[in-house]
């Protein structure tokens, strides 16, 4: 990279450039063109009556419908679920329906299933890294080896019309058809009936969204059940019925409804559920009710059941149950929970078109960290979330602390994390990733109420369009929790990494298909939704573009071209560069500044001009030569006389014939002209290079003479002629002496190196190491004493005193044959197939 300081020789150059001053853009020669601007047109739908081209439903949209009244019982000693339930669907499509959909997702814990047949190991580095080294791990051999024994899956049984007649129906692994016997017309509805049963899995072993913890130390189960009763696939006008195979990763779409739900669970557990409670005078104690109804209006988290209640509840088993009843309004899932370990919490919080009561349920390993932060993190959700899309519309928000990471349904999420318990004082701590990781994933789940239980995008298709969404409401919303809350999914800087990497897949790609999954879903489409806000649209502009999206869709099904459309048509910007550059390819942002060239405007003033090349001149380094001839006597010092015109003159002095020469050539200009002469601007030419491929504005950091600083944005638009290299027009009133493009890192440049003028040195530190020169000393640890508890420490040290009184010679290793035994002995086998 140089800077060349030259002078503009004409006018007609210097005005060519001035008239440039927007964006200079030389489209590089022998380069194929690339339109990164080209419209998305062949890429999304075309528009029809039921989603218009502006990205809102059409006045033909439509989606089905479906109720549910489900009578289920938990028996907790066998973990197992049974129900019966009563669908009503509702055909509010144009189409003829002769044949239905149901979502059986507990079939894929069954041995046979897709997910378990199509699992893969890690690599083969894994299984053959040498003993030592990090390799397969214990939890992913117990998951295969557990699951292939687990009888999973639901059983199914009486499936029948609402007249009591069978119905024919076949299972196809996650996904069952029942054939109707008479076709469902568009504007008609069906009833049928089944019941089912199935295994509750334990979470820890099987992974998935819900299952069972049990809890050795107090010999009690917490239950998160979840995907639990057959569930009516989506039918809608994109993609049909939406029957893809449940292979764990592509999660849901559904149908709003109403649910009737009675849950029958043993008498001293406590349920947390999707719905409002029907029936607290049969499940409820006085005081609880009381206190229930103290929570709804309280500052602060009232405690439902104590601590102490808990625990009390621990040391026993009841015998006998208990029914709570349910009931929820135009959702489009149910989920619960189920324990007699459960600690409950809840505030009440209410605005404008919200009136929410916020609960917490959780065991009491969970203290002090959940009673501190669960319930006020529900509530900090709302109140963000609210002003980002819409006012939350259900009566209820839980939490819950189980088995599960974390995940959502309607009106109840399941989250993870907990304090650590000390092996030897039995004390509860909980680390800064614990209770930052609590309150994060809390605001995530609680927030994906939003997106997709209430926007309700097609999760088996495109996972970012819920998880993606949601963690960039969830960046916005922690930012307001406290200053530098410590989250890795938002801002450019952290997915600079990701976008290094290799073996990525566009965010466009099917869900059960991606690679780099948090990346990919997560991080990614929220880095890009910040940087829309930010950098290209502004606060303003995206927000009320989100909101309308969110808004437009609310309680309907959006597909990716109803976002991207929406976020134009309501901003009114095109941003179709954007979306096929981030959301189509695997591009990344590496954007070099290569070259700088400074121009002054050349005054045709002699007076400046020569004075100006004087100076440049005195700029010039001394050679060599004349640094060593300085102190050499010189004949004309000693003899002044032979001095004349020209020892008193230079090329730089003016003469009577360049001010003559001067007023002719301006003689003629027009005021505008001469003024364009007397400005005394600094112009530079910088060029940049596209090496990443993914265009993106210039956000450029001027630094001139006096130390002012000064940022100028360019649009991305500059690259729209030359999508490689451009060449840019700087305007500066005085020098410049540095220039830097994404001063901020707000657009997730993956080399910053090449990001300045001049350029910056990268500090970083050099480790130095102690060269490790012992060799193996098998001897040494064949003779190291076995850990043991304190009895065998002292049956060893007798022992060692017999073995010291019958023998005094020192021990040896055994021979290589007895060693390798040993050895092989101690060797785990390895499975079957597995290397």
């Amino acid at each position: 990279m140089k800077r060349s300081p030259t002078s503009i020789a004409t006018l007609l150059l210097c005005t060519a450039l001035c008239t440039s001053l927007c964006a200079a853009a030389v489209a590089a020669p022998a380069e194929k063109f690339e339109d990164k601007f080209r419209q998305l047109d062949e890429l999304l739908p075309t528009a029809t009556p039921y989603r218009t081209a502006s990205g809102a439903p059409g006045h033909q949209y439509w989606q089905q419908h479906a109720d549910y009244t489900i009578r289920a019982t938990l028996d907790e000693a066998n973990r197992t679920v049974s129900g019966s339930e009563q669908v009503t669907y509702h055909n509010n499509s144009p189409d003829t329906l002769t044949y239905l959909w149901l979502q059986l997702d507990q079939n894929i814990y069954k041995n046979d299933s897709d997910a378990r047949r199509v699992q893969t190991a890690p690599s083969r580095e894994a299984w053959t890294k040498p003993r030592g080294e990090e390799g397969a791990k214990y939890e992913g051999l117990r998951n295969t080896l557990v699951g292939r024994e687990f009888d999973g899956g639901f059983r199914i049984a009486n499936v029948k019309s609402s007249g009591g007649a069978p119905l024919k129906y076949v299972i196809n692994g996650t996904m069952m058809r029942i054939d109707l016997p008479t076709p469902l017309k568009p504007g008609e509805r069906v009833s049928f009936g089944m019941e089912w049963t199935y295994k509750i899995n334990e979470q820890k072993v099987l992974g998935g969204r819900s299952g069972y913890e049990y809890f050795e130390e107090d010999k009690n189960t917490l239950f998160e059940i979840a995907q639990w009763y057959p569930r009516m696939a989506a039918y809608y006008d994109v993609a049909g019925w939406q029957h893809k195979q449940f292979l764990g990763s592509g999660e849901f779409t559904l149908e709003f409804g109403d649910y009737d739900v009675r849950l029958t669970v043993p008498a001293d557990h406590v349920v947390a559920s999707t719905g409002e409670l029907q029936n607290p005078g049969d499940v409820l104690s006085a005081v609880q009710r009381q206190r229930l109804e103290q929570a709804k209006t309280a500052k602060k988290p009232v405690v439902i059941v104590t601590q102490a209640e808990a625990e009390a509840a621990e040391k026993s088993v009841s015998k006998a149950t208990k029914t709570w009843h349910f009931k929820a309004k135009n959702v489009r899932d149910f989920a619960w929970a189920s324990s007699r370990k459960f600690i409950w919490d809840a505030q009440g919080y209410r605005k404008d078109g919200t009136n929410v009561l916020a609960m917490s349920y959780y065991p009491k390993e969970g203290n002090p960290l959940w009673e501190k932060y669960s319930t006020a993190s529900i509530v900090h959700t709302i109140e963000q979330y609210n002003k980002y899309s819409f006012d939350y519309p259900y009566p209820t928000a839980i939490s819950v602390n189980g088995p599960v990471g974390g995940m959502e349904y309607p009106m109840i999420s399941f989250n993870g994390p907990r304090p650590t318990k000390d092996k030897k004082t039995g004390q509860l701590t909980y680390s800064k990733r614990a209770k930052y990781g609590l309150i994060s994933v809390i605001v995530h789940e609680v927030g994906h109420n939003y997106f997709p239980m209430i926007v309700n995008s097609d999760e088996r298709q495109w996972t970012w369009m819920d998880e993606g969404l949601n963690s960039f409401v969830e960046y916005l919303a922690v930012q307001a929790w406290e200053k530098d809350f410590p989250i890795g999914r938002g801002d450019p800087r952290d997915i600079v990494n990701y976008m290094r990497s290799a073996n990525q897949v566009p965010i466009m790609t099917n869900s059960e298909s991606l690679l780099q999954f948090g990346n990919n879903a997560y991080a990614k489409p929220a880095t890009a939704l910040n940087i829309l806000r930010e950098t290209i649209l502004g606060r303003e502009l995206f927000d009320h573009a989100f909101r309308e999206y969110a808004r437009r869709w609310k309680f309907k099904r959006p597909t990716p071209a109803d976002f991207f459309r929406t976020m134009e048509d309501a901003s009114g910007t095109d941003l179709d560069w954007f979306w096929r550059g981030w959301f189509y390819t695997t591009d990344a942002v590496d954007i070099s500044l290569d070259n700088i060239s400074e121009f002054t405007v050349d005054t045709k003033n002699p007076e400046t001009e020569k004075a100006w090349a004087r100076a440049r001149k005195a700029e010039e380094p001394v050679s060599v030569t004349d640094q060593r001839n300085a102190s050499m006597p010189r004949r004309i010092d000693t003899q002044p006389e032979l001095r004349d015109f020209y020892n008193e003159h230079d090329e730089f002095t003016v003469t009577n014939a360049d001010r003559n020469k001067y007023k002719e050539a301006t003689a003629e200009l027009e005021p505008w002209q001469k003024d364009l002469l007397a400005q005394g601007k600094y112009l530079y030419l910088v060029d940049f290079t596209n090496k990443g491929g993914l265009v993106m504005p210039l956000i450029l950091e001027i630094t001139l003479k006096s130390g002012k600083k000064t940022i100028e944005r360019v649009p991305a638009e500059v690259w729209r002629y030359s999508p490689a290299k451009i060449t840019k027009l700087v305007v500066t009133d005085e020098p410049m002496t540095a220039l830097t493009q994404d001063p901020y890192w707000e657009t997730a440049d993956i080399d910053t190196g090449n990001n300045s003028w001049p350029r910056k040195a990268v500090p970083s530190r050099l480790e130095l190491f102690k060269a490790e020169r012992k060799a193996p000393d098998m001897m040494k640890d064949f003779n190291t004493p076995l850990k043991g508890d304190e009895k065998d420490a002292k049956d060893a040290k007798s022992s060692e005193k017999v073995d010291e009184k019958a023998d005094a010679k020192p021990a040896v290793a055994p021979t290589n044959g007895a060693a390798a035994k040993q050895e092989a002995e101690q060797q785990p086998q390895k499975p079957a197939g597995k290397q």
